[in-house]
């Protein structure tokens, strides 16, 4: 049975030095965060590019009860 990335791993960690731990939890945050920035950035270029249509007399209009 081959084992899944997730527990290649976690194989991996329990490996490695107690004192090293901390830089691997980091590096774990570090791409967490970076995953988070991406999808942020997703969203900002979307509404950039949205915004040509949302920002018009017409959509104000039909907006304008809500």
């Amino acid at each position: 049975m081959d084992m899944s990335t997730k527990e290649l791993l976690i194989s991996e960690i329990e490996e490695v030095p107690e004192p090293l731990l901390a830089e691997v939890l980091d590096f774990v945050h570090f791409l967490k965060a970076k995953i988070n920035r991406e999808k942020l950035d997703i969203a900002i270029m979307s509404e950039s590019s949205l915004s040509k249509d949302w920002l018009n007399p017409e959509e104000d209009k039909a907006w304008q009860n809500l």
